[in-house]
């Protein structure tokens, strides 16, 4: 009977969930392969063989991260309504934050300076922002946006969308705001009406 495979891709998950939540609450400093090998429940031998060392799961853990958001990106399907698309990609987006707080942190904030990516890792992180430039491209030949430049309709909406789920998640939010959901989809329906022609 061949022996169990101890060094699987759920333990490899766990170790990058782990160093998520680590990273985004203590920071680069305290994140300890040893440490981090004790609160998984494994040794520092398996995340060296999963990873090679830590500059290499720092790797993993962005990669990591932007396939999250690109999977959530990637439930939003093109309809007869682009409109309404680019409505569901912001809430998708809006999803994958609140879903993975820590890998949301290590994409977009403090964190991120302290990481050095390769190209190859960039790349597919510059890669989630295809879904939205092809969907606003959709929208404005069917008429639905105004025929703008597609990468400043593009960045309008992300700029807005990453705003205020970054103000949410930070709980900057004003006391008695209303359901941050409800108030999040009217925003992005608002932000795109104004690029209707």
């Amino acid at each position: 009977m061949p022996r169990p495979k101890v060094h699987d891709d759920a333990l490899r998950v766990r170790l990058l969930e782990r160093a998520g939540h680590t990273l985004s609450a203590k920071g680069l400093r305290a994140l300890s392969l040893r440490q981090l090998a004790t609160d998984v429940g494994t040794s520092t031998t398996a995340v060296y063989s999963l990873f090679g060392g830590k500059p290499a799961l720092l790797t993993a853990l962005f990669d990591e991260a932007f396939h999250r958001f690109g999977t959530h990106l990637a439930t939003v399907t093109p309809s007869d309504e682009p409109f309404e698309d680019l409505v569901q990609l912001g809430i998708a987006y809006r999803a994958s934050a609140l879903d993975d707080p820590h890998f949301y942190e290590v994409m977009f904030g403090t964190i991120r300076a302290d990481i050095t990516m390769d190209p190859g890792s960039l790349a597919r992180a510059a890669g989630t922002f295809e879904p939205l430039l092809r969907m606003v491209r959709r929208a404005i030949d069917a008429g639905a946006l105004r025929a703008e430049e597609p990468s400043v309709i593009a960045m309008s909406l992300w700029a807005m969308v990453h705003g205020l789920v970054s103000l949410e998640m930070r709980g900057f939010l004003p006391p008695g705001a209303p359901d941050p959901g409800q108030a999040f989809s009217k925003a992005v329906r608002a932000n795109l009406a104004g690029w209707r022609p």
